[in-house]
Order: structure tokens, then C-alpha cells, then sequence
């Protein structure tokens, strides 16, 4: 007789069953699992039910009685009434990303990405990140959705990597994700905690509160990347000085009317200096280094007082 019932699973959740899909397995009827759902029928195996595996539906479908079928999702038949035995969670894919990157270290996987350590890794960091911002600034979706595959590609391979590390250093994809989630919520308060409802000042100000709790730095320039381009860097730093009541660079005159005419004064000098043999971004990540030179003495000489 035709299947009575079919009851997807997750592959990647295996054993997981939510309250529908309880209720039809513990129904009375014959279990059967197709391949894709062996995981599951081994976890209910465990507990005492009896699964039949079957290699298709209509192995199943040829069973004596009412048979409820197990199947992976995705896999829904047409024709037999259809339980979402295990609803998938937003973002369960990552966990399809977390075991295709094991299998890639683990032996008899790929030399290439076995022999990856952080340090020949990083450039790669570096690489996709200005990949993805480049997909980002063009407005290009299929682009952001392919280079922000990238950018998780090496979150989750420096997770691996650390996580074959010696014990002092050793962490792992669930550190890194369980430390994101707790700073995430400890610093938004006014969602998590009873802060109450901020305006956009208001939660950045609060944020840059927190931060200070939780890093205990003595100066704006701490934490701040010194790799990235000057002009960014010392824009972080201005911001980080002024919110903090440190000197600001007495800023110059802008004669310009809008963003697209300072990019062109800006290429402009950029193309003077190149001209005259100069380096604009060593110019100006050498000015912004001593900048940070002075912040750090300012920030010394205020807390010594």
C-alpha cells in the first residue's frame, strides 16, 4: 500500500525531531528510513523504536501496514501526506561549512588546506575582505553573496586551525561563535537587559562605554588596526580622540561642496605627490603614526594626574 505518512529529518541534526514529528513516529506505525535519514533511524534505534532501512520509497511503500517513512528534507515525495518531523533552524548551513572544512584538515583530505597555519593563511583574510567591500561598494548582490561566502570561509578555517592548536592556544568554531554572541549581547543592554530604549547616540555611546569596561585600555589607539589603510586608520583615531576628549588634528579648510569633489582633490594631490616622487600613503600613515604617538602620551600624562 502507498506510504502513510513521510516525515522529513535533518542530516544535519540528527536525532532531532521536533513535536510533529514525535507524535508520527510514536504513532504505532512501521518505521522505514530511506539512506538520507539514517542518521536519524540510528538515533531512534537507540531509544527503542524498530526502523526499517529501505532504500527508496517504494521499498517503503511495499511494506505490510501504514508505513511512516523517513526522509531527508528536500527529498518530499508527491503524493504521501508530508510531516516537517525536524523544522530547520535559520543558519544550519553553517553547519554543512563546519564539516566540509573538517574533512578538508582531517586525513585524507586535501594536503593543501592540511598544511594551512594561521600566518600563511592571513594574506588570504586580508584578500577577501577587500573583496567582499569592493562587491559591496559596486551594489553587486551575487557578488557580496559569493565574497561573504569567502570571508566565513576564513573565519572557519582559522577556527580549525586553532582548534589543533597546543592547549594554551587551542579554540574552536563554537569559542569563537559563543564569545560573538556574549559580547553582542552584553553590549546591547537596551535589547537584552533592562537599559531601556536608546536612541542611535545613545547605543553608540553606550557601546564605547562598555567597551572601555570590558577592555580596560589606557589609551584610543589601543585596539585600533595599524594594517589597515592610513586614511582609515587615522580616521578611527580621530573619532576614537574625540570621543574620549583628546586633541583632534586642527582640521583644514574644505572648500569642496560634496564627497565626489574631495575625491577628486584628494586624487588630485595624489597625483601631485606622485609627480614629485612621494608616497602619499607612507606621507600620511607616517603623520598618522605620530599622532598616535602624541594620543598615547596624552592619554598617559591624564591618567597619571
Amino acid at each position: 500500500m502507498p506510504v502513510a505518512l513521510v516525515v522529513t529529518t535533518s542530516p544535519r541534526l540528527p536525532g532531532l525531531l521536533g513535536p510533529a514529528g514525535w507524535r508520527a513516529v510514536a504513532a504505532g506505525g512501521v518505521l522505514a528510513a530511506v539512506p538520507g535519514a539514517a542518521a536519524t533511524a540510528a538515533a531512534l534505534r537507540a531509544e527503542g523504536f524498530a526502523v526499517i532501512d529501505v532504500p527508496d520509497l517504494a521499498a517503503a511503500a511495499a511494506l505490510p501496514g501504514d508505513v511512516v517513512c523517513l526522509v531527508p528534507v528536500g527529498e518530499e515525495p508527491g503524493g504521501a501526506p508530508v510531516v516537517a518531523g525536524t523544522p530547520e533552524p535559520a543558519g544550519v548551513r553553517l553547519l554543512d561549512v563546519v564539516t566540509v572544512m573538517d574533512r578538508l584538515r582531517s586525513p585524507g583530505g586535501c594536503p593543501w588546506d592540511a598544511e594551512q597555519t594561521h600566518a600563511s593563511l592571513r594574506g588570504y583574510l586580508l584578500e577577501e575582505a577587500h573583496e567582499a567591500y569592493d562587491a559591496i561598494v559596486d551594489d553587486d548582490a551575487a557578488a557580496m553573496r559569493e565574497e561573504l561566502g569567502d570571508v566565513l570561509l576564513q573565519v572557519v578555517f582559522h577556527a580549525r586551525v586553532a582548534a589543533e592548536g597546543g592547549p594554551d592556544r587551542r579554540f574552536d568554531v563554537d569559542d569563537v561563535a559563543g564569545d560573538l554572541v556574549d559580547k553582542l549581547v552584553r553590549r546591547h543592554p537596551h535589547v537584552f537587559g533592562d537599559a531601556g530604549p536608546r536612541d542611535v547616540a545613545q547605543v553608540e555611546a553606550g557601546w564605547d562605554e562598555i567597551k572601555k569596561a570590558e577592555k580596560q585600555r589606557r589609551s584610543p589607539t589601543e585596539g585600533v588596526s595599524r594594517s589597515q589603510p592610513a586614511a582609515s586608520w587615522g580616521a578611527a583615531l580621530v573619532r576614537r580622540a574625540g570621543r574620549a576628549g583628546l586633541p583632534t588634528p586642527a582640521p583644514a579648510e574644505l572648500t569642496t561642496a560634496s564627497p565626489e569633489e574631495l575625491g577628486e582633490r584628494l586624487l588630485a594631490v595624489v597625483a601631485a605627490a606622485t609627480a614629485r616622487g612621494w608616497d602619499v600613503e607612507d606621507a600620511l600613515r607616517e603623520a598618522v603614526r605620530r599622532y598616535a604617538g602624541e594620543l598615547d602620551a596624552e592619554a598617559a600624562a591624564r591618567s597619571s594626574d
